[in-house]
């Protein structure tokens, strides 16, 4: 049994106001998801999808024809039942040989985003602060925010070609910072840490009592240096799933790699509060892609280092009404419009052609936009012969304005 943890409290009185409750006596609001709500709105019927940030989609039945007799029975014959709060003792037998870490260090969760909010929950303190990256994932800010936590951003700047500054992440912790979180291969920009500089930000937070946090969702797809996973650091968690990389977002399955005894427990504590355990027909599936992984992120890696190139020269044709970096990893890249102005109407009009953005604002970035190159798969193509269309629709109809 887990030993004894810090306390998880519920709200203790609810507020008549849309998204608000008390908790710890403040007044919490949970801001607009705007990625969520623009997704929602258009990607069901639209016939480009260039906003994914995932790679090529499985079927149940691809899944299944990776495994062998013996899982595939199992599968099929399998109780639909609670599964273990860790996470199956075979799942995470295989999260463990990926990770190259001890079973007993990695928890199940369902998607990374059920991590988050147990580390931002357990992080939040009155008076403390955690270290986050700006532009991310909404959840990134949202999450401590919303628990009362301040959250301090080091930018991922395109005038610093997207590089993810180690030194400003150190400069902006203090006595009150609980945690640090990095985000490589970052969304939405591509950008990576390399190895050494990872290390040294572990060595910086280990020495300050301060948690390191990797998410490492995109990990290991790259285009540029290929850098090793912050589990082989012994005081840094990490965080990942299978919906970026391995692209099987449906079986909703994340974990955690965490060396320190204490804070798994406080976790195996925390999932019990919020989800108790994962589906066992997603973690059979999940265990069969993570043990067919040269399958399933080769399949990643081949569409995304294609269509990278495609979206290259691409970005050259359209320089003069776009600008971009390269991503270093991941299936995501963050153009921006050269001309300055939000990229929201141009990401709307868009839509009416056809093709789906995924405005900067979603990620307090407005000029730029997310476009992701893997969902797509062979029809990547054909997307940028339509998008390069639009583009110049657009540009002719600014040069009039």
């Amino acid at each position: 049994m887990p030993r004894k943890l810090k306390t998880i409290r519920v709200p203790t009185r609810r507020i008549n106001t849309r998204n608000q409750v008390l908790l710890r006596g403040i007044c919490v609001q949970f801001k607009p998801f705007l990625l969520d709500a623009w997704l929602d709105q258009y990607e069901h019927d639209i016939e480009f999808d260039l906003a994914a940030s995932t790679g090529p989609t499985w079927t149940v039945n691809d899944i299944l024809a990776l495994a062998d007799d013996e899982t595939r029975h199992r599968f099929l014959n399998h109780k639909l039942v609670y599964s273990r709060p860790a996470g199956a003792d075979s799942l995470r037998e295989a999260i463990a040989e990926m990770q190259d870490v001890p079973i007993e260090t990695v928890q199940v969760v369902t998607g990374a985003s059920e991590g988050l909010v147990a580390l931002m929950w357990l992080a939040a303190e009155p008076g403390a602060n955690v270290i986050i990256p700006l532009p991310g994932f909404t959840t990134f800010s949202a999450l401590p925010e919303s628990l009362g936590l301040e959250a301090r951003f080091y930018r991922v700047r395109r005038e610093n070609g997207f590089r993810i500054d180690t030194d400003e992440i150190k400069s902006l912790a203090d006595s009150k910072t609980k945690l640090i979180l990095v985000n490589s291969p970052h969304h939405p920009t591509g950008a990576t840490i390399g190895d050494s500089e990872m290390e040294a930000l572990h060595d910086f937070a280990t020495e300050r009592g301060i948690q390191l946090v990797s998410e490492e969702v995109y990990h290991p797809i790259y285009h540029g240096r290929q850098t090793k996973s912050a589990a082989r650091l012994p005081h840094a968690t990490v965080i990942s799933d299978l919906s970026k990389a391995f692209s099987i977002a449906g079986v909703r399955t994340g974990w955690m790699i965490e060396h320190d005894a204490q804070r798994r427990g406080q976790y195996w504590t925390a999932r019990a509060y919020f989800t108790v355990s994962n589906s066992t027909t997603g973690e059979i599936l999940s265990e069969i892609a993570i043990r067919k992984r040269d399958v399933v992120l080769g399949k990643t890696q081949a569409v995304a280092t294609r269509n990278l190139k495609l979206l290259d020269r691409f970005m050259a044709d359209h320089r003069d009404v776009l600008g971009w970096i390269p991503p270093q990893g991941g299936v995501t890249a963050f153009p921006w419009l050269v001309s300055g102005e939000n990229a929201r109407p141009f990401c709307q009009a868009a839509t009416q052609r056809g093709i789906l953005l995924a405005p900067g604002d979603c990620f307090d970035a407005p000029s730029h936009f997310r476009l992701g190159f893997a969902a797509a798969g062979d029809n990547f193509s054909k997307a940028l012969d339509r998008f390069a269309a639009f583009v110049k629709s657009w540009s002719a109809k600014m040069v009039t304005a």
